[in-house]
């Protein structure tokens, strides 16, 4: 009869423009998915020319290379036998359409362009596509020179059709289509469409995944049917780190699971399901069939081909499992190790170099270093030989093979304390204990020499010489003392970078991580050009509550016993004189604000679009225990001052990785001026009154 259907999805570390590559890539996921038996093969959004080619998808070049690529699928015999569904860019009487091509021995079944484009966030896709709004219809497209001398088609369907193949019915949908609130896959459903399939380019966030796999599961827990979901992975080229997460569900449950952060450049899901368990799933359902009944039904493309068997009644299917959610310190420790691996393996670079003060914040940066080392050496031991290929050559060395975590860490990763005459001895000693015991080769230095030259320089131009001020000077020298400092060790870690690695007889240079957190980036309490500027910062996206999470998960996980006394430490910026030897300056305190009402500022003010009188209407309500109107009232008027007067500082930010809605990246993703009327006035007038009222 044929009723045990075999399909296989993947998430795949593609890489924008790497067609070479990810032509690669694509190969050795159809011939794992064939290797398992399956009968259709899925792939990630935008799969062939990667999906984060941003305005390269303007250039003609880029559609050229992609047609040579599906050139190079189609005539190959490893596609043949199986259904491919493969997503690149595609030029229909001069529109750029985001399309999926589907086809099965050298023919082209059908190209299905994408519907809803994302396009909030850091998604952009109306800038280079145009959604397809003809909804049930179809168009002929008339193939590239290139494409017809393999298929022998001159013309194939594009548009909204789904597949007939002789036991089934496909429709697909891509990435934001899930999401949307009229997704495809309710009409497909009742259209009989019983399988379904998404093509996503979907990033990650912290606490985001379960609201992916609930949309799926949600899509056939109300309509029946397979719903097979494929992703991209990794870095392909910029701030965001794609989770894979590809999953295979039925009838509402899960019943195959991707990982969510993992070293493998191909990751292939094959399951084998019933159609008769989807049947029997919809025929109880009164109210689905009722709807059914009245469906306008899609164009069906037909298929001479089975995803299932004849004789298939002893072939075992799989069954429901349970999805496992890594933690949010999970997630900090595994996504942006990942993240770093992708950008140094890819950037050609021998490793990093981090200014570490012996802080939260540069300590949680190393430990997210120390985690990708140790995914480095679990990806080798479980025979990644691309892992392996890749640390050989990132540390010169042809025979090496990661086998210690420590080990490792010492071969790519600098550690270096840039100590002042403001600097304590407890954060010189958690710093130097953290780098023994992660392992990386640590070097300790004193700014002070430089620091003098500088300001000796401005003191020869001018006569006056800058005091700090608990010297008798000014706020503007104080403050111009501190960021003399911070931007010396800025110029330093670059210097140290390109450098100590030809100072001890090895190639290549190191790249700079930053470690200024989502809360000071807010509030921009970080000097501009000072070590928050840097090559890439893993920890930019990441708030600080989050941040003392993870160190206290690296404590129990990693045994990292140093970080203890970096977690009982108040946070400081070290660049105000010593007290009795002791540090009297606390960010904190500088700050005019806790890092937890910052985390709850950026949300109301990203995520809940609120400006100054929303927030204050938010948090009278919020805050009602702890503050008074009046109290709320500063609080909020202290913290838009301090953010608008700093925006401009945004406009430079390091390229962060993206871990939460309510980042200030400027580059993209919150996007604001940087010169703002800092007063305020009528919406500060709009709050007095308020208060006044109240």
């Amino acid at each position: 009869m044929g009723r045990a259907v075999t399909v296989a999805t993947c998430a795949l570390n593609q890489w924008a423009l790497d067609f070479e590559g990810n032509l690669q890539r694509i190969f050795r996921s159809i011939d794992i998915a064939k290797s398992k038996g399956a009968r259709y093969r899925l792939g990630p959004e935008l799969e062939i020319c990667g999906y984060g080619c941003s305005d390269h998808y303007y250039e003609s070049d880029t559609l050229l290379h992609s047609f040579q690529v599906l050139e190079k699928l189609l005539e190959s015999p490893a596609t043949q036998d199986i259904i491919c569904d493969v997503g690149m860019p595609i030029l229909h009487r001069n529109v750029r359409y985001n399309c999926r091509v589907i086809f099965l021995n050298k023919k082209i079944l059908l190209i299905r362009p994408k519907i809803s484009l994302a396009n909030g966030g850091n998604y952009r896709e109306l800038r280079w596509f145009t959604p397809w709004s003809k909804a049930r219809h179809l168009e002929e497209y008339f193939l590239p020179r290139i494409i017809q001398e393999v298929t022998g088609q001159e013309t194939v369907p594009f548009g909204d059709a789904v597949l007939a193949t002789k036991d089934t019915c496909l429709g697909a949908e891509i990435c934001e289509e899930l999401w949307a609130p009229n997704s495809p896959h309710i009409e497909m459903g009742l259209d009989g469409v019983e399988i379904f399939t998404n093509s996503s380019g979907s990033h990650h966030v912290l606490r985001k995944a379960h609201a992916r796999v609930d949309l799926v599961n949600s899509a056939t827990a109300k309509n029946g049917g397979i719903y097979i979901l494929a992703n991209q992975k990794g870095c392909d080229g910029d701030r965001l780190y794609y989770d894979g997460c590809a999953m295979i569900s039925m009838n509402g449950e899960t019943v195959a699971q991707g990982s969510q952060f993992s070293l493998d450049d191909v990751e292939v899901l094959v399951a084998t399901l019933d159609l008769e368990d989807v049947r029997s799933y919809r025929a109880e359902i009164s109210s689905r069939n009722l709807a059914a009944s009245k469906v306008n039904p899609y164009p069906r493309v037909k298929v001479n081909f089975a995803l299932s068997c004849p004789d298939d009644v002893a072939v075992p299917t799989c069954m429901p499992i349970q999805w496992r959610h890594h933690s949010p310190e999970e997630e900090i420790s595994l996504g942006p190790a990942c993240w770093l691996w992708d950008y140094l393996r890819r950037s050609k670079q021998a490793g990093f170099l981090l200014p570490l003060s012996g802080g939260i914040d540069s300590s949680a940066t190393a430990c997210i270093v120390y985690s990708m080392c140790h995914q480095v050496c679990l990806a080798v031991r479980n025979g990644n030989a691309d892992v392996l290929a890749d640390a050989r050559r990132i540390v010169n060395d042809e025979t090496y093979i990661p086998e210690d975590p420590r080990e490792f860490c010492k071969r790519v990763f600098t550690t270096c304390y840039m100590a002042s005459e403001n600097s304590s001895q407890d954060t010189c000693n958690r710093a130097k204990l953290l780098a023994e015991q992660i392992g990386s080769y640590h070097i300790n230095l004193n700014i002070d020499a430089a620091v003098k030259a500088v300001v000796g320089i401005f003191s020869v131009v001018t006569g006056r010489t800058p005091r700090f001020s608990v010297y008798g000077g000014s706020s503007r020298e104080n403050l111009a003392l501190q960021n003399v400092q911070a931007r010396i060790r800025m110029v330093l870690a670059y210097l140290f970078a390109q450098l100590t690695l030809w100072a001890r007889g090895m190639p290549g240079g190191l790249l700079v991580l930053g470690s200024a957190n989502v809360d000071e980036s807010l509030r921009g309490y970080l000097t501009k050009y000072d070590c928050s500027s840097a090559d890439i910062n893993p920890i930019g996206g990441i708030s600080k509550t989050d941040l003392k999470n993870f160190i206290q998960y690296c404590i129990e996980n990693f045994q990292l016993t140093a970080l203890r006394s970096i977690m009982s430490a108040p946070p400081t910026a070290e660049l105000e004189p010593l007290v009795d030897g002791q540090v009297a300056q606390t960010d904190e305190t500088d700050m005019g604000m806790t890092y937890a009402e910052l985390s709850v500022y950026g949300k109301l003010r990203k995520i809940a679009k609120a400006g100054p009188y929303s927030m204050f209407c938010k948090l009278i309500s919020m805050w009602k225990e702890i503050c008074t109107p009046r109290e709320v009232a500063s609080k909020v008027k202290h913290f838009f001052r301090m953010y608008s007067v700093n925006r401009h500082k945004m406009t430079t930010l390091t390229p962060s990785y993206h871990a939460e809605n309510y980042s200030p990246d400027d580059n993209r993703f919150d996007l604001r001026p940087f010169l703002y009327n800092t007063s305020w006035s009528w919406q500060f007038r709009c709050i007095d009154k308020q208060v006044n009222a109240l």
